[in-house]
């Protein structure tokens, strides 16, 4: 079954393009709140490094929903929607002084502290600026996660988070520092999980840390369990709204909350991924020594993650109900990895047919660049067309 698409509309757009389908976005958002608000304490903020198209941003926002922040132009996006700065959480690993500044200056809920280093930086500038920082420290888990190494980040070994053998030692840094309040832990194993027996390894590990630290009458306030929830990207159409029951159930089921404490998560590509397509002209059908190719004229600058990551999208000729054939999907880059799909059947395809190319919403029109001079996509939403 292929995915529903204003076709007549999409032959006046110039493409490649992105294309955003709002009813599935809000869909996708309302059952969130459904599970969400079964649940005492828990809040979701939308991890916008995913996509932060203004429009799409927009619907999340006007949905109640916090933002996840990585840099300091994300939280200046997630601002000018109307999301508050109340429910705004900034993490990442090398956050420069200026976006220290601007989330002090915002009064940003918290910061996602990852280094004794960044924590000393931070007290520091609040200092100046005569201001507490509300700080989580990001714990390493030393959790795996069924997903691509890549996008694992639970790892002893990756560049994220504070060690637990440190995490007391910089608790106590913290409490000693006058420009700080420490609120909350946070953790994030990886993206693109679809076992809840990794979401219950967290679970576990963050019980047990919770233990140790009331041993020594360190209490917390807010835990933050990351996102990583994955999608469906070889059925977009027939599971287009990933399990959020059974997501936010493990962590209701297995994570010991304290009274009074709140649980954040922060979830992206479970938001928007399946609410994005990118949409590509075919240029032309060549026919090499075994195999025949779809040349169109979106490339790895458009939708980058096949290339980097190997990574499968369900691929659909929209403009074709014939008889289907075999191709490889390919783009007009100067490079042999831009590849959208080895072996793809779709209907027979011809010069100016539209391609779709699915679940294409998280990671995807953010992520593009402009090599070999080429433009960025063009972002659009249901009611643009």
């Amino acid at each position: 079954m292929k995915g529903h698409f204003p076709i007549d509309k999409f032959q006046e757009i110039e493409t490649p393009f992105y294309y955003y389908d709002t009813q599935l976005l809000r869909d996708t958002l309302r059952s969130i709140q459904k599970e969400v608000s079964k649940h005492e304490g828990f809040v979701v903020h939308y991890a916008v490094k995913a996509n932060a198209n203004p429009k799409v941003l927009n619907i999340i926002a006007q949905a109640g929903f916090g933002a996840d922040c990585v840099s300091g132009g994300e939280i200046r996006a997630s601002l000018a929607v109307g999301i508050p700065a109340s429910k705004i959480v900034y993490a990442g690993v090398g956050k420069a002084d200026w976006e220290i500044q601007l989330g002090l200056s915002k009064n940003i809920f918290c910061f996602n502290v990852e280094s004794l280093a960044e924590l000393e930086v931070i007290n520091e500038l609040a200092g100046k600026m005569d201001k507490t920082a509300r700080v989580a420290f990001r714990i390493n888990p030393d959790v795996g996660a069924h997903t691509h190494a890549n996008i694992t980040t639970g790892l002893a070994e990756n560049k994220f988070g504070i060690t637990m053998h440190d995490m007391e030692s910089v608790i106590e840094a913290a409490f000693a520092m006058q420009h700080v309040k420490f609120v909350g832990l946070h953790f994030h194993i990886g993206s693109q999980i679809l076992n809840m027996d990794d979401f219950a390894a967290l679970c576990n590990r963050v019980n047990d840390l919770q233990r140790q630290l009331e041993r020594k009458r360190i209490f917390v306030e807010h835990i933050n369990v990351g996102g990583g929830l994955g999608v469906d990207y070889h059925h977009p159409n027939r599971l287009s709204i990933p399990d959020f029951k059974a997501y936010f159930d493990t962590y209701a089921r297995l994570l010991q909350l304290r009274p009074g404490q709140t649980l954040h998560f922060e979830l992206g590509r479970a938001i928007v991924a399946q609410c994005g397509s990118l949409i590509t002209r075919t240029l032309y059908v060549k026919q090499g020594t075994a195999k025949q190719f779809a040349i169109v004229d979106a490339g790895f600058t458009d939708l980058i993650r096949p290339a980097l990551y190997q990574a499968f999208h369900k691929i659909e000729n929209i403009s074709s109900d014939g008889p289907t054939a075999t191709y490889d999907v390919v783009g007009p880059i100067c490079e042999s990895t831009d590849v959208f799909g080895k072996s793809v059947d779709l209907n027979t395809t011809r010069r100016g047919d539209l391609i779709a190319i699915r679940s294409a919403g998280a990671y995807g029109e953010i992520m593009a660049s402009q090599y070999n001079c080429r433009r960025l996509p063009v972002g659009y939403i249901t009611e643009d067309l």
